[in-house]
């Protein structure tokens, strides 16, 4: 007679799409409850910014049953761009893997290193997505994602360590960063304060949470090794990341020194457009594009071999694609309902009468759940700081410990935030569905997040300025 056991916390998270779905219904029966409101805004540099003391309320626009799915090809309208990104990012890696540049490249990595360093590799691997989310941006790391899948299978780790070191680290070193210009240039901008002044309590907690990520990352590693069957992403097709050749045999030709010279000039190139021609998604997915013509011209394959390549790699990136669009559909709905700023406006008028510590804590809380209708880190600063600067001045928080209660919620949390299109993006890349993802990451988030909040009792209580 079989035992029957309880299942697991992890065993019971609903399939991606049925958890997207429904949030989005919950969110159209929100807009029945929840009064509509609106706040005032004014531009700022060409981008609207909340007025203090405007919230008011407005007519009730509740979804119906038909607005509720309405919500959904809305939603990936709004998110073409992001959609495309990933698609032209998959088709250039599918163009360089084609080329046998990548596999070339991190096989004769790996055979120069030796497997004996493999945790140490883990480890600078780690801290370098890390580096890349603090300097270079978020959806800007996309393409670079299966390079970590490769370099993990190489290692004898699986994509779900691929996905700890590329995803996690990028969204750690984005969502903390000292120099973050949409999140603490932003709330800087808002509270008229110097430019990412108090980097360095910022940089102290960025390098100890990926710290944390690192070493949560080789435990996870070390596991796997030592039980195989332990690995969360069993059953993950990983054709075109593994290696398909001993290491010894590794070596990169002329023609992949050309293709690597045309990849890095193309990121190079983008990196020179976005920090300096203020480019955004849709130049990067161009950059993309004329790298995956060049690379596969200068590998001598024909129009027809980058076509069906590009076919096929559509074919293995369109899921995360059409997830990026689901999950924009959240955002969809609640702009339709009118709910967004009321929630703002409720959570943090909430504020007030509690005690000092407790509402830091309390107001990082906030706008954790802020992000999760807001997940844009811009938008949120521009919809929530003019509300919460001027709260926190009320209870005897510091201006520059507000904007990190509001950096800490929104940052750490999106490493498990459903409606980050960058996010779902990025997992797509290493083909990790988002429930498998969230087994892996919440214990994890959980350490960052009782980090940060430490690190935040601490600005508190120094009285962290300027005020």
């Amino acid at each position: 007679m079989s035992q029957s056991f309880p299942k697991r916390w992890y065993e019971r998270i609903p399939h991606p799409i049925v958890m997207l779905f429904a949030i989005i219904v919950l969110t159209a029966l929100l807009s029945h409850i929840i009064p509509a409101g609106a706040f005032e805004r004014e531009m700022i540099d060409g981008r609207p910014r909340v007025i203090p003391g405007s919230y008011k309320t407005i007519e009730q626009t509740p979804l119906s049953f038909l607005d509720t799915f309405l919500a959904i090809p809305g939603g990936f309208s709004s998110a073409i761009s992001i959609i495309f990104v990933v698609l032209s990012s998959g088709i250039m890696f599918g163009v360089l893997e084609k080329s046998g540049m990548i596999e070339n490249a991190v096989g004769t990595f790996m055979k120069k290193l030796g497997l004996e360093r493999r945790y140490l590799v883990v480890v600078l691997m780690t801290y370098l997505f890390g580096c890349l989310g603090i300097f270079v941006g978020y959806e800007n790391n996309i393409a670079l994602i299966p390079i970590a899948a490769i370099t993990s299978l190489a290692l004898g780790g699986d994509l779900m360590l691929a996905a700890g070191i590329a995803v996690g680290g990028v969204t750690v070193g984005f969502g903390l960063s000292p120099v973050n210009p949409y999140t603490v240039g932003t709330g800087h901008t808002i509270a008229q304060m110097p430019m990412f002044s108090g980097w360095l309590i910022r940089s102290l907690l960025c390098v100890s949470a990926l710290s944390v990520l690192a070493y949560f990352n080789v435990r996870y590693f070390k596991r796997i090794i030592k039980s195989p069957k332990s690995s969360l992403s069993l059953g993950i097709d990983t054709k075109g990341f593994e290696l398909s050749r001993p290491l010894n045999e590794y070596r990169l030709s002329g023609n992949n020194w050309l293709v690597l010279l045309i990849f890095v000039t193309g990121m190079m190139t983008m990196l020179y457009g976005v920090f300096e021609l203020k480019w955004y998604i849709n130049e990067i997915s161009a950059i993309f594009l004329m790298i995956s013509i060049a690379a596969g011209l200068a590998s001598k394959m024909s129009g027809r071999t980058i076509s069906e390549t590009a076919l096929k790699a559509v074919s293995v990136v369109a899921p995360g694609a059409f997830m990026v669009g689901f999950a924009t559909s959240i955002k969809v709905a609640m702009e339709m309902g009118n709910i967004s700023d009321t929630i703002a406006y409720y959570l943090a008028g909430g504020l007030s009468d509690l005690p000092l510590y407790v509402s830091a804590v309390a107001m990082s809380g906030a706008q954790s759940v802020i992000n999760f209708f807001i997940p844009s880190g811009s938008g949120q600063a521009l919809a929530t700081l003019p509300i919460m600067i001027p709260v926190g001045d009320v209870i005897g928080l510091t201006k520059q410990t507000t904007i990190l209660a509001y950096q800490i919620g929104d940052g750490v949390t999106n490493l498990f935030n459903p409606t980050l299109g960058g996010l779902i993006a990025m997992l797509a890349m290493c083909r990790i569905p988002f429930d498998k993802w969230l087994r892996f990451i919440l214990p994890i988030t959980g350490f960052i997040l009782l980090l940060s909040w430490i690190v935040l009792l601490i600005t508190v209580s120094i009285g962290w300025g300027p005020a």
